[in-house]
């Protein structure tokens, strides 16, 4: 498989601002640790092998149990992940694969029970970016590991 294009280098404005976008969410009120999850969980779901490879070892610089980063998958039935934790996965999944009739009340519920308000709208904004880079990471496929010396990636020795 090789890179259709850059699309850095094709729209390297609106790649800023996206940019930009990306890591304002970087100083909200989420805690990192849940971020990586998510980014890790809605990429695994979008099929993006370039940003699985990337906030997995983002995840991994942040300090992540490679343990709990094999569970993702299955988090439901892993105990390795608190109820926040949970919360924000299921979040996560329900905005990545939108059902047809909306967000279901129960899952609602449940992130609210965890998350304050400002918490619930900064990860669904979160939830919102990494749905945008999956996106155009499958479209234009990125090759995963491309930019990791240029990203500080390679810190995680996962090669």
């Amino acid at each position: 498989m090789t890179q259709r294009l850059d699309y850095q280098q094709q729209s390297p404005e609106l790649f800023k601002k996206f940019a930009e976008f990306n890591m304002s969410l970087k100083r909200g009120a989420i805690e990192e640790a849940i971020v990586d999850l998510v980014s890790v969980r809605a990429s695994q779901i979008n099929g993006c092998a370039f940003c699985v490879d990337m906030h997995v070892k983002q995840a991994t610089i942040h300090g992540e149990r490679p343990l709990r980063l094999h569970h993702l998958a299955a988090w439901r039935e892993s105990p390795l992940f608190s109820p926040r934790e949970r919360a924000a996965l299921a979040w996560t999944e329900v905005l990545t694969q939108l059902p047809p009739h909306g967000v279901p009340e129960d899952v609602y519920e449940r992130v609210r029970t965890q998350l304050s308000e400002k918490e619930i709208t900064e990860l669904t904004y979160s939830i919102m970016a990494i749905n945008g880079w999956n996106r155009i990471n499958v479209a234009f496929q990125t090759l995963p590991g491309s930019l990791d010396k240029a990203w500080g990636l390679d810190k995680a020795n996962l090669s």
